[in-house]
């Protein structure tokens, strides 16, 4: 070959010395590459810290984490620290928003002392919708631009996902059979958030405690009845060892979500990528969550039943209706008083009279077809 460069159906094909400059010159770039470590690789790691100490909600917890440092490729890193790791529940929003943790994993309820409202994206009273129509309105319906603006409302330096539609919360442990709305009156009885304010409305005298103390003050007579989520947490919690009278179903908290709170510095100074990882692993956590959660707390409602002793009831009807009368009760209370509180709650009605008139529409009775193949669900298990 020539010292000049020669074509081939027109493509230009370098010398033979050119070539080997060029190879030379590639060479010492890769080993420049090897030599030189990249920094820049390194990865980030947060802080975050969960409202749980074990059991199922814990799991779930590192379910996202999981998901987040897989999809990140190792460019992100979620360090998840067990509840009272560095600060108490109760002081977790603070800790994030001051930057002593990166994040946290727990419920809106959970930092209800600060507003009302923060009820409202977790617990509040239902319009007939569900957890997943709650989510719905918050990622499609004006939900997230509410919580931004309450986020603003409160100075707090946060940026929330919310995920992991949970099915309705049960009535809860009584030391007997509830029948009737009046034999609640006056019973000592934890919950959280606005629910406190429906069921004190009803009569009772409400406590709220943290979920890990619920069964010792149950056992020590400080409560005479609680809730606290479902099947699994509560027979982990070992409330089947203070009371056998387990209720399911009922309009004090019959819809919640999860929130992930992040930092919002700590978050605004990471790669785009990044941030739509941890948002999007979040929203992949709405399937994990119904399908493995909603398995495990029919597994351990059966063993409640057959293998612990508990006797499973449904809440009553009139005992139900009760608790919405309370919650209208509630809700035109703040809604005179907070002009936030009642923006969110026009915002969520306007959401749900329309998209739950075409699920009630047009969802069959399942509870038919249920009782045509299995009979009464309380037989049944």
């Amino acid at each position: 070959m020539s010292k000049k460069d020669k074509t081939l159906k027109g493509i230009k094909i370098p010398s033979r010395r050119k070539f080997f400059k060029a190879a030379a010159a590639t060479g010492v770039a890769a080993a420049a590459t090897l030599a030189m470590p990249n920094i820049a690789s390194a990865a980030t790691t947060l802080k975050v810290q969960a409202a749980w100490g074990g059991g199922v909600f814990l799991k779930n917890a590192q379910d996202y984490v999981k998901r987040v440092n897989e999809m990140s490729g190792g460019k992100l890193k979620i360090d998840l620290l067990a509840v009272n790791s560095v600060v108490k529940t109760s002081q977790m929003q603070d800790a994030v928003h001051r930057g002593v943790l990166d994040g946290a994993h727990y419920v809106p309820a959970y930092w209800y002392s600060k507003a009302a409202s923060a009820s409202l994206f977790g617990t509040g009273p239902c319009w007939g919708w569900s957890a997943q129509e709650l989510l719905g309105w918050i990622h499609y319906g004006g939900g997230r631009e509410l919580y931004n603006e309450l986020m603003g409302n409160l100075g707090l330096n946060l940026v929330g996902f919310f995920n992991s539609p949970m099915p309705a919360q049960p009535l809860g442990w009584f030391k007997e059979q509830i029948k009737d709305a009046s034999q609640m009156k006056g019973l000592k009885y934890r919950t959280v958030g606005l629910a406190a304010d429906v069921l004190g409305e009803m009569g009772m005298s409400v406590v709220q405690l943290p979920g890990g103390e619920i069964q010792p003050a149950m056992k020590s007579g400080l409560i005479d009845a609680a809730e606290f989520n479902n099947p699994t947490s509560d027979s982990d919690f070992g409330m089947q060892d203070v009371s056998k009278h387990y209720h399911l179903a009922s309009f004090h908290q019959s819809q919640e979500a999860f929130e992930i709170a992040f930092n919002k510095k700590k978050f605004d100074s990471l790669a785009p990528e990044l941030q739509k990882i941890l948002e999007y692993a979040s929203e992949a956590e709405n399937s994990n969550f119904y399908w493995g959660n909603t398995l495990s707390y029919a597994n351990d409602l059966v063993k409640l039943k057959n293998k612990l002793g508990v006797n499973v009831y449904r809440t009553p009807d009139s005992i139900m209706q009760a608790q919405l009368k309370a919650w209208d009760v509630i809700v035109d209370k703040f809604n005179k008083k907070d002009a936030f509180f009642k923006k969110v709650v026009n915002s969520q009605k306007e959401y749900a009279k329309k998209v739950m008139a075409y699920l009630l529409l047009n969802s069959p009775d399942y509870g038919m077809a249920y009782r045509h193949h299995f009979g009464e669900p309380t037989k049944a298990i």
